[in-house]
């Protein structure tokens, strides 16, 4: 049997398929220890949600349990409204949109499908500047759901011992890379 895949990790994966490895092993420790500022930012976007407190309203799912049987992946949404069929996900600032964000929401979106709700629009939501940017559904998009897909295929198939990270740039802005014997710069010799 496959181990299920969080949906936190389709975007942690893309950076580097190492993090998630020491996401889970410093998982207990206090975030202020390792986390950047921005990542900090991140999680505090998601306290209403989480805390059920983003609406009172009985048409607005926020931050409920999802899963997809199909793609064996896991995880939370943020918002979504059952009524107008728009799921949202909100990110304290966006600067840029970046395949993995996109994938999460992807993954939400399947999730709530094979749970029977009808998703219309998906959205992500810039928090810090008040911003939305419409996402297309993965079937009006082929090249995104089949990149979707691979990266689903990819991580289920992962073997970490034959991985070596190649990319400076990534173990540059990794808060992982001084623990990590995968780093560009563990590598180096």
């Amino acid at each position: 049997m496959e181990e299920n895949i969080l949906i936190s990790y389709l975007n942690d994966f893309i950076f580097c398929p190492a993090s998630i490895y020491f996401h889970n092993l410093y998982g207990d420790l206090e975030k202020k220890l390792y986390q950047t500022t921005d990542q900090i930012k991140g999680s505090n976007a998601h306290k209403n949600v989480d805390n059920r407190k983003y609406s009172s309203s009985k048409n607005i799912l926020q931050g409920i349990d999802i899963y997809s049987e199909e793609f064996k992946i896991q995880g939370k949404i943020d918002v979504f409204n059952i009524s107008n069929g728009v799921l949202i996900e909100r990110k304290n600032k966006i600067t840029e949109i970046y395949d993995g964000y996109i994938f999460q929401v992807y993954a939400q979106y399947y999730a709530l499908t094979e749970m029977g709700y009808k998703v219309n629009r998906i959205r992500l939501h810039s928090m810090e500047d008040n911003k939305n940017y419409e996402i297309d559904l993965p079937k009006n998009n082929e090249k995104m759901d089949i990149k979707f897909r691979n990266l689903i295929r990819s991580i289920h198939e992962f073997d970490i011992e034959n991985f070596s990270q190649n990319n400076i740039k990534k173990c540059e802005k990794c808060i992982y890379e001084p623990s990590c014997d995968r780093s560009k710069y563990a590598n180096k010799t």
